[in-house]
């Protein structure tokens, strides 16, 4: 029940951070809704596909897993960084704001989504707490 709840907060706070960056940057709240829409769907279409593509690399390079787990954290950021600009170009044409949009919203969710799944995760260990003990 509390991961079903976390996952429905981590889509929602995603969703959040989308609307109110471009909500920011154009002033429009359709341009806002369209990005809190396209932006988390086009990432968890893409998001599966690339992990496959990673757990292939690392079985193949298993002797370089380090460097193969820093290359897939850099290969996700510039996802998200690109499904960012796209979105926000497809939104309003302009190379500027996708250009922002591509730095600031992976930048965000890196800050706030561990500061997030803290938060549940200290919610989690005092649910399950009481049923520890029993």
């Amino acid at each position: 029940m509390v991961k079903a709840a976390k996952t429905v907060s981590q889509v929602a706070t995603h969703m959040g951070i989308a609307f109110s960056l471009m909500y920011s940057l154009t002033g429009s709240p359709a341009f806002g809704g369209l990005a809190a829409m396209l932006e988390p769907i086009i990432n968890v279409v893409l998001l599966p596909v690339h992990e496959r593509f990673w757990h292939g690399m690392h079985k193949r390079y298993a002797h370089a897993r380090l460097a193969s787990l820093t290359a897939e954290k850099f290969s996700q950021t510039l996802m998200h960084m690109a499904v960012a600009f796209g979105v926000m170009y497809f939104a309003t044409g302009s190379l500027a704001f996708g250009g922002v949009a591509a730095v600031l919203e992976p930048i965000i969710n890196v800050v706030v989504l561990p500061i997030h799944d803290g938060w549940w995760d200290r919610l989690k260990a005092r649910v399950e707490a009481p049923a520890l003990a029993a």
